[in-house]
């Protein structure tokens, strides 16, 4: 290297490929989440979260540290450890007696809950994790606020709001729909009303007509035997008739040759 040469270090892709080449795996930052903050009221208990995202398996070795930074302190103190599966609760500091372990490392959980909250208790809480060898990482923070009374937040109300309409419009659809089923369940009922009446009347015109037939033959039948009935007395009459005119004729022709015979 020529003397005032500027040294060069080697570049972090030149790094992981050199890693990649030697079969070494890359390791991944541990990330740890909590809240951003939480409220509480004087002499009530309040949770604060931490979980984490690791790429290692759950390590036996894992550990879970909080601390704590009063308001408008400058310095943060331990106040809870859990490591090797036991947590170890500070029992000289302001929460004494006060902190309570809910968390479970193999749902990746390090949560605590501080019990009977009082005014000296604001300030932020710090999660650290460690996963062996996953214990590079950023903490996280969370801020506690104790009231005399827990506030209500823009959130909690805008929610509330939200969900009223959102409730009385589901409840007007419902409304809607089961009043447009009944509407339309009358109408169908109305509509195989009025096709039985249809059929019924139907039926009715058709037994009337074919009853209308059979009288009109009936009465046909009648008036047929009738005239069959009185066809031979007709008959009696003209032979009668033909022969009180023969009658006529012959007596007629009898006394006019008598009358030439005296002449």
């Amino acid at each position: 290297m020529a003397p005032g040469a500027p040294s060069s270090s080697p570049s972090p892709i030149l790094a992981a490929l050199l890693f990649s080449s030697l079969g070494l795996p890359l390791a991944q930052a541990i990330v740890v989440y909590t809240d951003k903050e939480v409220h509480g009221a004087v002499g009530s208990k309040v949770t604060l979260h931490c979980s984490f995202w690791s790429s290692e398996w759950i390590s036996d070795d894992i550990s879970f540290t909080w601390r704590y930074q009063p308001e408008g302190g400058r310095d943060a103190i331990s106040i809870f450890h859990y490591a090797k599966g036991q947590p170890y609760i500070d029992e000289v500091g302001t929460f004494k007696e006060r902190i309570q372990w809910v968390g479970d490392p193999h749902w990746k959980d390090g949560s605590i809950v501080i019990h009977n909250l009082d005014y000296s208790d604001n300030g932020t809480f710090t999660c650290d994790v460690k996963n062996p060898p996953d214990i590079v990482g950023k903490t996280s923070q969370v801020t506690l606020y104790v009231f005399e009374k827990v506030p209500t937040r823009y959130g909690v109300v805008l929610g509330a709001v939200i969900g009223g309409v959102l409730g009385v419009v589901l409840l007007l659809l419902l409304l809607f729909y089961v009043t447009r089923y009944c509407w339309l369940r009358r109408q169908a009922a109305l509509q195989r009303r009025l096709s039985a009446m249809e059929k019924g009347k139907l039926h009715k015109a058709a037994k009337d007509s074919k009853r209308g037939r059979q009288v009109s033959g009936t009465r046909g039948l009648d008036k047929a035997r009738s005239y069959l009935a009185a066809t031979p007395a007709l008959y009696a009459m003209l032979d009668h008739s033909r022969s009180t005119k023969a009658a006529s004729e012959k007596k007629a022709k009898g006394l006019g040759e008598s009358r030439k015979d005296k002449k």
